[in-house]
């Protein structure tokens, strides 16, 4: 599903040159459930932004479904991006003025698809949450971990290949923690969905498939 062939990345600080990414060759297979994991400034989550077409890697390849995404334009890519991505951040990322409802259909919605059918998906996936009487709630008027549970629902809005997420519970208590990883365990085996996590919790080990680890750019190792 996901390959990526010696994938480097530098940014350039003034005169000095950061290499977050060291020649990454690595692949991800179709239902698994990965934790990207490492110590701070590893490279991780520099690495899921690449695989995540939200960044150009410095050098490499990445492959995603046989696509190389290199040859992709701009727009291509955008529309990759929603059609077969889905995200979920560690700051929630809803829209303030929008509805529970409503921030879950935005991805629908963003692919131009018909109003009332995105709207009756998006009302399946906020019950599939656990949030069918909160979605014409406000997200001020949500815990985090309840927010959280809405970006995992909009990122399943357009059924992606692949969700990946950036240290999800990064922001939330331990309670919620496990709440989060449990609907993310639920979902990759109830409906097979790739996930694709950065952690940097040991205990949240125990819910994933495999772990890939990264330290100063390299995968140091890969478990089984």
């Amino acid at each position: 599903m996901v390959k990526t062939g010696d994938l480097t990345k530098t940014y350039h600080m003034g005169n000095v040159q950061v290499h977050a990414l060291r020649g990454v060759s690595t692949g991800i297979e179709k239902g698994e459930f990965v934790g990207i994991m490492g110590p701070s400034g590893s490279g991780k989550s520099t690495f899921l932004h690449q695989v995540g077409l939200l960044d150009t890697p410095s050098s490499g390849t990445i492959c995603i479904n046989g696509q190389e995404t290199s040859l992709m334009t701009s727009e291509q890519k955008a529309r990759f991006r929603l059609d077969q991505m889905g995200y979920v951040f560690q700051d929630y990322a809803l829209i303030e003025d929008l509805t529970v409802l409503e921030n879950v259909a935005i991805p629908g919605l963003g692919l131009g698809r018909d109003y009332h059918e995105v709207m009756e998906i998006a009302g399946g996936l906020v019950d599939d949450v656990g949030l069918g009487g909160r979605a014409d709630h406000l997200r001020k008027e949500l815990s985090g971990g309840q927010q959280q549970r809405v970006a995992i629902a909009r990122s399943l809005m357009n059924s992606p290949a692949i969700v990946f997420a950036d240290e999800p519970c990064a922001n939330l208590d331990t309670e919620s923690s496990q709440t989060i990883l449990k609907l993310f365990r639920h979902l990759n085996e109830e409906k097979n969905q790739t996930v694709v996590m950065v952690s940097h919790e040991p205990w949240h080990t125990e819910f994933f498939d495999r772990i890939i680890l990264f330290r100063d750019g390299r995968i140091e190792k890969k478990s089984e």
